[in-house]
Formats: C-alpha cells, structure tokens, sequence
C-alpha cells in the first residue's frame, strides 16, 4: 500500500494498516520538521476521538487535550452562549492542535515500524485501473524513482498528485462563498472560555483556543488582502471593535506569530475510488473551515479507508472498497451543507441595497432562532460536532 501525504488522514490511515500487518509507505513532499510544526485545526469531534481510541491513537490527546463544549455569539443583538454538549447527541469537542496529534501518530507509526520517506515528492499516479499501480516520485536528492503497489490512498491534498491523476469524467463540485479571512495565529492566552464567533457590519471576527498561551483568531477582510497587509496593532483594534471588546472585556493581546489568508471555498470530488487510486482528506472534498470539519472528515474517511483494505487484503471480500465512495461522500455532504450554513449565519453582504438588507434580516433570524429556539439548538449542536 502507498499513501501519499502525513497528514492525519494518511498517518491513521498508515498506523491502522501496520498494526494489521500490512505492508505500507507513507510518502511525504515535506520534511519531518515541517510535518509536525505545521499548524492546522484542532477541534476534535466525539467520534474522532473514538476512532483514535479504538484504534490505540488516542494516548497524547487523552493526556493533553482540552474538553470544549460552549460557543459564544456576538452580535448586534447582544450576546449568547450554547454549551452545545448538553444540546443534540451530548457530545464536545476536544482541542488538541493538529501538529501535536500529526507528532503523536508519526512517531507511533514509526515506533511500530511503518515505513516513510520525507523530502519525497509524489509527481503523479500511473495505471490506478491495472492490478499494479505506478506512484512517480522526485525524491529527495532531486532524482525520479518509481512505487508500485496494489493500491494507492491520495491523502496528499487539494494539489496533490493524487488530484493531478484523476481521469476524465471524474466530477467535482465547487463552490466559492465570496468570503475572505486573515487566519491568525497569537501567542497570547484565550480571551474567552468559549469559541466566539462575532458577527458585526465591518466582517466577521473569531476566537478559538488552541492552548494555554495560544490563541487562533480570523478576521474577514477583502478578497486579496496580503496576509501581511495589516500591522499588529490594526489586528487588535480590529479584533476589539468587532468583539465588541467595550462591552464584554478587552482581549488578551500577544504577539501574532502565523498568518494566512483564507479564501473560504468548497468543493466535492466524485467518485473517490478511481479503480486502486482512493482519494482521503482534503483529496476528497475541501471544506471551508467556519464549523471545523476537515481534519475530522480525514480521519473517519482514513477509518473506513483501512477497514475496507484490511477486508480486502485479508479476507479477499471487496465489498468495503466498492462502497468506500459512497459511503465517505454521505459524510462530505452532511459536513458540506452544516459549513454552508454556518458561512450564511456568521456573514452577511455590505451593502445598503435592497438584496443586502433583505439577506442581513434572514441572517439576524437565524440567530434569534438559535438563541430562543431549543429545536434549533439541537440541531446546531448535533452538526457541529456531528461529522
């Protein structure tokens, strides 16, 4: 088996089928330090920490994650909190920051004897309709080599080769919400005990805890906004004014140590089984980040993924891998339309036309339902954490 790309998908992917005593190869562009030092999500959903659980993955966030349940609303209407674990299924999140559990499942992965090799790049996949698939790299050294395996797991991303060799036919679903945010990164502590989500006429503002000392914000700004466009200074004054920071207490300032700009975007590739080539993770469908699902999205899909191949390897019964497509896509798109909904409640147009007032109102309802409505938190907290 090879599997392109270590990142949660593809090292659950990788640790599952080594301790099923699988042959497999994780091949990775970056090199280790980069790996574990990326920083991404950290929002864990219930079932994600099952699955890390039941497959022995789950040590370093039992030991070091932090239980989440409460998001708070800022609006122009006031303020509300859902303590979402007591709402829907009953289920929190758990914070852990993706490069801390990216760092637990590659040394596991290697301390059980799983093979990798970073600084290696996958160029493209050949023959994924034969019975021996070609995987051309450029490795480290600058030199092309050739990977054959019975199967191929795209865990390599939006712009990754496994991408770059769908055939022909293959759909893909795309939508651009018009929405831009300066993703941030503060060595600061949390401000609030919460995730907030603040809603104000100049553009969205977040607040999400990733640690003690570390804060991760976003601020919506104009579509091709350089990430370095605004001053730290700028930043906070922004992030207090659209937290309404006079009203509910000032934040908690700290260097700003990451910054990004993010284009909120989706899209769903169909099928995701190209005969020995499956697409995983961010391969399969990008997701926009307002209501954290992508990396759990990887690792449900990594699950079914191994299981399937571990039917197949061991057993010879590929019903698994017949319905892997169908059975992830029933995910994406439940994942897909909570995200889509979330974009609409957190963003609204800024204008004074007539279509713009019209689409604010909507949106200010949707809130009040939210805040006054038990069925609608329900729902809210079941999708939240729902994957």
């Amino acid at each position: 088996m090879i599997v392109l790309g270590a990142g949660p998908a593809g090292l659950v992917l990788g640790n599952i089928l080594v301790d099923r005593g699988s042959d497999c190869v994780v091949l990775e562009r970056a090199e280790r330090t980069h790996v574990q030092t990326r920083a991404r999500a950290g929002f864990l959903a219930a079932n994600t920490v099952r699955i890390l659980e039941q497959h022995g993955l789950a040590e370093g966030l039992r030991r070091h994650g932090e239980i989440h349940s409460t998001c708070e609303f800022r609006t122009e209407d006031g303020r509300f909190r859902l303590d979402y674990s007591g709402l829907g299924q009953g289920e929190p999140h758990t914070v852990y920051p993706q490069q801390q559990l990216v760092t637990d499942l590659l040394t596991r992965y290697m301390d059980h004897g799983g093979q990798i090799l970073f600084g290696t790049e996958a160029v493209a996949v050949h023959a994924a309709d034969g019975e021996r698939p070609e995987v051309v790299v450029r490795e480290a050294d600058g030199r092309p080599a050739l990977w054959q395996a019975r199967y191929v797991a795209g865990c390599d991303g939006r712009h990754g080769a496994a991408r770059r060799s769908l055939p022909a036919g293959t759909v893909r679903h795309r939508r651009d919400h018009g929405v831009t945010w300066l993703g941030l990164l503060a060595e600061a502590p949390p401000s609030l005990d919460a995730v907030g989500y603040a809603v104000h006429e100049r553009g969205f503002a977040g607040h999400m805890a990733r640690t003690s000392e570390v804060t991760r914000y976003y601020l919506q700004c104009e579509r091709g906004t350089p990430a370095a466009a605004w001053s730290e200074e700028r930043i906070w004054d922004e992030l207090e004014l659209r937290m309404r920071a006079r009203e509910y207490g000032p934040l908690r300032r700290g260097r700003v140590v990451q910054r990004s700009v993010v284009d909120l975007e989706s899209d769903v590739l169909e099928p995701l089984r190209h005969g020995a080539l499956f697409l995983v993770g961010d391969a399969a469908g990008l997701i926009s980040p307002s209501a954290a699902k992508g990396a759990n999205l990887a690792v449900l899909e990594a699950a079914v993924l191994a299981s399937a191949l571990i039917d197949d390897l061991t057993n010879g019964n590929p019903e698994g891998l017949d319905a892997y497509s169908a059975r992830c896509l029933t995910h994406i798109w439940r994942a897909q339309e909570f995200s889509h909904w979330m974009i609409g409640l957190l963003h609204g147009p800024s204008g004074a036309d007539s279509e713009s007032l019209f689409h604010n109102s909507l949106r200010r309802s949707r809130l009040t339902s939210l805040r006054t409505s038990r069925s609608q938190q329900d729902w809210f907290a079941e999708n939240y954490v729902g994957v």
